[in-house]
């Protein structure tokens, strides 16, 4: 094979990182000839010789050690040898395309359903330690591209992604629904935690975007987060609470039976007609309650036990539900005792 006079990469795009020069053939008169941010090594025996910068490079034993002990026989005025020539593409490469090969499962923090999540986005990189990157990853490839380094790093990435946008539901108490609302700093918490595992090849990472944190439609949980989410955007339109709504059924069911207590919360819930039941239903409902006495009708007969345990746990349940305090609970339950 011919000795080379000069080498050169023209890299066709930034998408290419690493090209290695295909003759190993070369003197101590080859010109290299290095672009603006590309960086070029010389290898012989697998040492390395370099970086050479921008310019116009001879490859003479003068300033390149590695080839300074070389005996060759003269060939036209020149010592040839052998050696490889790597080029290193040291441009911010911008699009990088990332995603989730397989939805991940999270649980919502405020309705504990658990939601497939899917995301994508893109990502820039950079080689910012050349010869590290080509020690660590590149090995006996003949060129390299940002897709490869994307594999190298995608496994990283997708349990990085995973952890952030998980840790940032939980910590904010955000929904899956509403995650996408902090999509920017999470976006920023992935790149800074990638970081240091990128950097171990020599890659930097100046910029990292999360495009879309999504879920798919027609998936159970999600029917169901979307249908929670609706009713809780109902209640807060109307003042609710989810504990007032919880008690307002409770008060609902015990006015709906008979007895005392089933007669005493449908004595309440006529005289709090007037009431705004959004912001202070237990409260004043709390007042009616204790306020009203429903002795047992002259010629009828008392109530019986099983009614009057009965009565005592429709009242156990609107203690529990914050209706009534337990200074009120006593006094019910001595006139249902009473009766």
């Amino acid at each position: 094979m011919a000795i080379l006079d000069l080498v050169k990469w023209d890299a066709q795009s930034d998408a290419s990182v690493v090209w290695k020069c295909p003759s190993q053939e070369l003197s101590t008169w080859t010109q290299l000839i290095v672009n603006e941010s590309q960086e070029a090594f010389l290898v012989r025996g697998g040492v390395y010789e370099g970086p050479f910068g921008p310019g116009r490079h001879t490859l003479s034993t003068e300033n390149i050690p590695v080839i300074r002990n070389l005996f060759g026989l003269p060939f036209g005025g020149r010592s040839p040898f052998t050696a490889e020539v790597w080029y290193v593409n040291r441009a911010t490469n911008l699009n990088v395309k990332w995603g989730t090969p397989d939805p991940i499962q999270l649980q919502d923090p405020k309705f504990g359903i658990m939601v497939p999540v899917r995301s994508f986005g893109q990502y820039g990189i950079r080689i910012e330690n050349s010869k590290l990157f080509l020690n660590k990853i590149v090995g006996t490839l003949q060129s390299f591209d940002a897709e490869d380094i994307s594999r190298y790093l995608s496994g990283e990435l997708i349990k990085r992604i995973k952890g952030e946008v998980a840790r940032a539901v939980s910590s904010d108490r955000l929904s899956i629904l509403e995650v996408n609302a902090s999509i920017e700093a999470i976006s920023e918490k992935v790149r800074q935690s990638m970081l240091p595992h990128a950097q171990e090849y020599g890659v930097t990472i100046p910029q990292f975007s999360i495009h879309s944190i999504n879920v798919p439609e027609d998936d159970a949980g999600v029917a169901k987060l979307r249908e929670a989410l609706a009713k809780r955007a109902e209640m807060s339109i109307l003042g609710f609470d989810y504990q007032q709504q919880r008690s307002l059924d409770i008060l609902q069911a015990a006015a709906s039976n008979e007895g005392a207590a089933g007669s005493l919360i449908g004595a309440g819930f006529g005289a709090g007609m007037g009431i705004n039941l959004g912001s202070g239903m237990a409260r004043e409902l709390a007042k009616i309650v204790p306020s009203i006495e429903v002795p047992s009708p002259a010629g009828q007969p008392r109530l019986s036990m099983e009614e009057k345990i009965k009565q005592l746990k429709e009242l156990s349940e609107l203690k529990s539900a914050g209706i009534l305090t337990d200074e009120e609970f006593a006094q019910q339950k001595s006139l249902i005792l009473g009766s």
